[in-house]
């Protein structure tokens, strides 16, 4: 599957699927012919957002309980999905949270949290995907972030599971290329999706760090049967980090305080944040 575009007529699960990014995923494979397992913890959520993308694209879609931290539960939405939809040919590991504030404020449940969905959700996924995929290919997607390869405070332990995902995942497609498996990570910048509300990134920057859920969603259907290994959404944005990673350390800190980068996630607005820093709670 690997070695051609993306043709539409396979079976794709997709992990944080009740919404945000994961819904608008679920509804660009669907209008693509795909037939679309959604996976979330918010079982009752997902079940809704697979009727309303079913009604809408009239395609064939289910939602299924899931929470990637628990491999017996991961392995179970997996099988859920081929039993009703038939073998899986691509899944997305998309579900993550991204709580703002200093990290010595950060308590070590929610450290712990964060570590287990964004980083061990993707390598159980991953893990119990390749098997499937062996011996008939596929492809694995992992939604890591442009902070994956940058720096910014207030997301110390968000940076560092999205750094982490990003080395997987370039190594993984070195590991399974043989296999006819793909792997790719798209770094998507600043989702206008409630996990980044309230940020306080300058207004010069957004036209060009913010994208829509759609427009990752069409990057991710996209990478599905490439050989690219990081999409980064938008390419401009990607672009500049790029460029910023080969200046010396004091320098790329300087731009990024002149640019108030350093600031845009450790002064939020706390208000606009509130409601999903509650939903973070267990």
């Amino acid at each position: 599957m690997n070695s051609t575009p993306y043709q539409g007529g396979r079976v794709v699960a997709i992990t944080g699927g009740a919404r945000g990014i994961g819904r608008a995923t679920g509804a660009a494979f669907l209008r693509a012919g795909a037939r679309v397992a959604l996976g979330d913890i918010d079982t009752a959520l997902v079940e809704k957002t697979a009727a309303e993308l079913g009604e809408a694209t009239g395609g064939v879609v289910c939602g299924l309980p899931l929470d990637v931290t628990d491999r017996a539960s991961f392995a179970s939405f997996l099988d859920a999905a081929a039993e009703r939809l038939g073998p899986l040919d691509a899944l997305v590991n998309n579900a993550g949270i991204m709580p703002t504030g200093n990290f010595t404020d950060e308590t070590d449940d929610m450290t712990d949290r964060m570590v287990a969905i964004n980083l061990c959700g993707v390598l159980n996924g991953s893990k119990l995907a390749a098997r499937r995929m062996t011996g008939r290919g596929g492809h694995i997607v992992n939604v890591a972030s442009l902070a994956g390869v940058s720096a910014f405070p207030g997301l110390a332990t968000y940076c560092a599971t999205k750094h982490a995902v990003v080395g997987f995942s370039e190594t993984l497609h070195l590991e399974l290329a043989a296999n006819g498996i793909g792997v790719t990570a798209v770094l998507p910048g600043v989702v206008h999706t409630e996990l980044s509300a309230g940020h306080s990134a300058p207004k010069w920057i957004r036209p060009i760090a913010e994208v829509e859920p759609e427009d990752v969603a069409c990057a991710i259907v996209a990478a599905v049967g490439s050989h690219r290994t990081k999409v980064a959404v938008p390419r401009a944005l990607g672009a500049i980090i790029k460029v910023a990673a080969g200046l010396p350390d004091r320098v790329r800190h300087r731009v990024s305080h002149a640019a108030h980068f350093d600031t845009a996630f450790t002064r939020v607005d706390p208000g606009a944040r509130a409601a999903y820093h509650r939903r973070l709670q267990p």
